[in-house]
């Protein structure tokens, strides 16, 4: 997210009226994802997350309802479905 984002660009983000991707089993790269939602059980077949370390640990199954608040540059799921949160003026300077 920006710098300047406002309050109210902030909360529009996290009501998901930014920019918002669904996607399934087809590989996601080059993404900026500031969060991940999986509405039903989802199994991460990999993940890529800037500035992290470890994320090989998220290669797993995921509960239904499980949010990943990170920023994810890259997923691919084996099953199940995601919802992909991205910045909503285009800044991502941080």
């Amino acid at each position: 997210m920006s710098k300047n984002d406002t309050t109210a660009i902030l909360l529009r983000e996290q009501l998901g009226k930014g920019s918002v991707e669904i996607f399934t089993t087809a590989a996601q790269s080059s993404k900026d994802y500031y969060a991940v939602h999986f509405p039903v059980e989802s199994v991460i077949e990999s993940i890529t997350v800037a500035n992290a370390t470890g994320e090989s640990a998220l290669q797993t199954t995921l509960a239904a309802g499980s949010t990943l608040f990170m920023r994810v540059t890259a997923i691919t799921l084996t099953s199940g479905i995601g919802i992909g949160y991205t910045e909503h003026d285009g800044d991502a300077s941080i």
